[in-house]
């Protein structure tokens, strides 16, 4: 027998009589343990590598570092032990055969599986709220001119701290007494406790933060619906505000592997999958969001658009060339906190903000676009904007003359 199995764990669980009749050596051996730690640390090094480029890019390209970007940093921190603690659960046998889990692992490693696996899903449940605050916070700087967005993002963040408070408490009280343990029904010492069941406490942390990535992501769609821009610039700064759609589907991913896990017979099979979606949740989040900080050392090093001491160090155009202003627009575009909305949204602009014409829009708020530091630049067309305010002025002046 010792022949063909693969595993020495399974071979001393034979020899110690702990696994019964009509379990094969062969389904025991059967792992997806290398998959998954693969894709686990694939995922974390190309995090890394992106949030390390959106740093420096705000550092050293736009000479500005952010709340947001500090958020990122530490949200990059508290994924290095989630990954390392979702490690050594593969390696212990947390995501092999319910059968493996029963029979061959020992009730000590068992015991050290499930404290880890708490210790895991708070520090994971942890880094994702960071990461959306750090989102929060980015959109927060871009849209410093209208308040009505201002308002929405800051009860956002209250929103989720708030849900993030229920989520914490269900994992630290899942059992009474209160332990790190969640202990299966064959499991020794295991009728001390009285637990919810672990599907449950994921499912419904599961769900909410399904919900909190629904209402962080819904920002920008919001924000490229409202923004007066043509079609073309729209689809442009999708493409740089939108990649945390994807963060959705990966979240309702890992709700559907957290109800397999608990409610198929099997239930252990779909936990390896489960904590790569966990890692991949966290960094696809932490990429998205460190996109646009990543623009500006694209533009400058890949497009070669401008010098870092140009718009993108923080000064306009004009003080740095004297070239004015409306060339630096022509040449770099406008800070995407400075554009206008749309006519039939222009009530969430900030009454600090108020468009009276055609100047203000030629002005481009220069105080205000001196301050911008998102690094997000947008090419407009303000022959657009003349257009329209000829067209404004024609209007009136054919109302005053029929009366």
């Amino acid at each position: 027998m010792s022949a063909v199995i693969a595993d020495p764990a399974v071979a001393s669980a034979f020899a110690a009589g702990r696994v019964p009749g009509g379990v094969s050596t062969a389904w025991l051996d059967e792992t997806r343990d290398q998959p998954a730690i693969a894709a686990i640390i694939a995922v974390t090094v190309f995090t890394g590598l992106v949030v390390g480029c959106r740093l420096f890019s705000r550092w050293f390209v736009l000479k500005k570092f952010g709340y947001d970007d500090g958020l990122a940093a530490l949200s990059l921190l508290v994924l290095i032990p989630f990954t390392v603690l979702c490690i050594l659960l593969i390696n212990m046998g947390s995501g092999r055969h319910y059968e493996y889990i029963q029979y061959v692992m020992t009730s000590e490693t068992v015991e050290l599986s499930e404290v880890l696996d708490f210790a895991a899903h708070i520090i994971y449940t942890t880094a994702l709220v960071v990461c959306r605050l750090s989102g929060l916070a980015f959109y927060h700087r871009i849209c410093g001119l209208h308040d009505e967005f201002l308002l929405a993002i800051r009860l956002l963040a209250g929103t989720l701290v708030a849900s993030f408070l229920p989520q914490l408490f269900l994992l630290i009280f899942h059992c009474l007494p209160v332990t790190g343990l969640w202990p299966y029904d064959w499991q020794p010492g295991g009728d001390k406790y009285t637990c919810l069941q672990w599907g449950i406490v994921y499912s419904v942390n599961s769900s909410i933060s399904l919900f909190c990535d629904l209402l962080l992501f819904g920002i920008p769609v919001a924000m490229i619906w409202i923004l007066d821009l043509p079609p073309k610039r729209r689809v442009q700064l999708a493409c740089i505000l939108l990649p945390g759609i994807l963060v959705i589907g990966i979240s309702i991913a890992r709700l559907i592997l957290v109800i397999r896990g608990q409610w198929e017979s099997d239930q252990s099979w779909s936990y390896n999958p489960m904590l790569a979606v966990e890692v991949s949740e966290i960094g696809a989040t932490l990429m998205a969001l460190s996109v646009p900080g990543i623009k500006p050392m694209f533009d400058r090093w890949v497009l070669r658009k401008m010098p870092a001491s140009s718009t993108y160090g923080g000064g306009s155009a004009k003080t740095r060339s004297g070239t004015g202003k409306s060339k630096s627009k022509s040449l770099h575009g406008t800070p995407l906190r400075s554009l206008s909305l749309r006519p039939t949204h222009t009530m969430l602009t900030s009454s600090e903000l108020t468009i009276k014409g055609n100047d203000d829009l030629e002005a481009g708020y220069p105080e205000r676009e001196n301050t911008s530091t998102e690094g997000i630049y947008v090419r407009v067309d303000f022959n657009l904007h003349e257009n329209r305010q000829r067209d404004v002025d024609k209007e009136h002046q054919y109302i005053g003359t029929a009366r």
